[in-house]
């Protein structure tokens, strides 16, 4: 975000147009609702539940309402990826990784953030365990893929894993158990790493069942096929224009492009859909690179159009909200030094407000209409309304970087 670069604010009137939650697609809390997500191991130097309790108040302060906790599970010995092991080879669905504290820990964190007005969300990692994971030794053979030996087998280049079986019903039923073990604890919901891995079907018999259980939970899909939210998600990653963001920030596109994914994207999913917007989360960060060094000073106009595009739900990743240009490392403990609020935070706790203040910007079907009032080469200039709401949004896609925001 280039220093000089002003958010200009013009709240003309603040407006309710939020509908009967009966009749929503989604959690209530959802529609408005500004993600964070939470590398627990890096949040603080002691990387522990109890030490990010300590932290809660200045993410209220920040003013976003659901922690997404990357995954809090053991982590598998077999092929460890650095010293610390990634927190995606689970060992475990029903423990806590003793290095962030304890199940009561855990616990405390989740009563503490509930009591702050948080929702809490948690990485479930369905497609595949460690090697050594507690299923591969106590399970039936037949839960694992595997190879004409009888070896579990892994995916792409990730030698610390082991792909699961979705042939086995027996399997699925667990898988759905593991996941009840941690909503009967008072989750909010769960962040769905790879689901686009796991086959649709499964999705589509866990989801509606866990919320007819969990009444108001919420599902984050990362996958970006629209056949995720048939009878399955809230959300899923919006990945296409996150690396549109990227191209644009670079010069390699412009506002056409823009406007052309956001026509497209409006075609191919359904009205109700939430699309989580980001320029950064913890893969972008640790093997791209930060927004910084990504974007430069675009990174900053890039985040105006994750709060404001339709259907987007804004995503903020541990250390943007105070300009952290750093890649965290993903294998072994690299923390924020010292948590402070500076220019950064002014700018995301006042795109947070403005999220907040106009239902016009509300995700999914209940967000207000999407039209272009003017694009040029370097500037586009478009509205969102409801009847009793409407944002103006401009921003400048070519340095010097710029944007505005009114509301009436």
């Amino acid at each position: 975000m280039a220093a000089a670069a002003a958010l200009l604010i013009s709240l003309l009137s603040g407006c309710s147009g939020h509908t009967d939650p009966e009749a929503s697609a989604h959690p209530d809390w959802s529609y408005d609702a500004v993600i964070y997500e939470m590398n627990v191991r890096q949040y603080t130097p002691e990387g522990t539940f109890d030490a990010a309790t300590e932290q809660l108040p200045r993410l209220q302060r920040l003013g976003v309402d659901v922690i997404w906790l990357m995954p809090v599970y053991p982590i598998g010995v077999e092929q460890r990826k650095g010293t610390l092991g990634s927190y995606y080879a689970i060992s475990d669905y029903r423990a806590v990784n003793p290095e962030f504290g304890t199940m009561e820990d855990f616990e405390d964190f989740l009563a503490a953030a509930h009591e702050a007005g948080f929702k809490v969300i948690l990485d479930w990692v369905a497609n595949h365990t460690s090697p050594d994971a507690v299923w591969e030794s106590e399970k039936p053979a037949g839960w694992y893929v595997r190879d004409s030996l009888g070896n579990t087998v892994t995916q792409y280049d990730w030698t610390d894993i082991a792909e699961l079986n979705y042939d086995n019903r027996d399997m699925r039923e667990e898988m759905r158990n593991a996941m009840r073990f941690w909503l009967d604890k008072g989750v909010d919901g769960f962040r769905c790493d790879m689901a686009c891995e796991v086959p649709v079907d499964f999705w589509r018999e866990t989801l509606p069942e866990l919320r007819k259980e969990y009444p108001g939970t919420y599902y984050l899909a990362e996958g970006e096929n629209p056949e995720l939210h048939t009878d399955a998600f809230d959300a899923s990653y919006a990945w296409e224009l996150h690396h549109l963001l990227n191209d644009i920030a670079q010069g390699r596109k412009g506002v056409q492009d823009l406007l052309a994914y956001v026509e497209k994207d409006a075609a191919a999913c359904p009205p109700e859909a939430f699309r989580l917007m980001f320029t950064s989360n913890h893969d972008e960060n640790s093997w791209a690179g930060t927004e910084f060094e990504r974007m430069g000073d675009a990174a900053g106009a890039m985040a105006v159009l994750t709060f404001t595009l339709p259907n987007g739900q804004p995503l903020i990743y541990t250390g943007q909200e105070m300009g952290w240009n750093h890649r965290f490392e993903f294998f072994e403990k690299d923390p924020v030094p010292a948590w402070e609020e500076n220019e950064y935070t002014d700018f995301y706790r006042k795109l947070i407000r403005i999220r907040h203040d106009n239902p016009a910007l509300d995700a999914g079907e209940r967000g207000g209409k999407f039209d272009v009032v003017s694009a040029d080469d370097s500037t586009v200039v478009f509205t969102r309304t409801l009847p009793d709401n409407k944002v103006t949004v401009s921003v400048q896609l070519r340095a010097p970087w710029s944007w505005d925001i009114s509301a009436e």
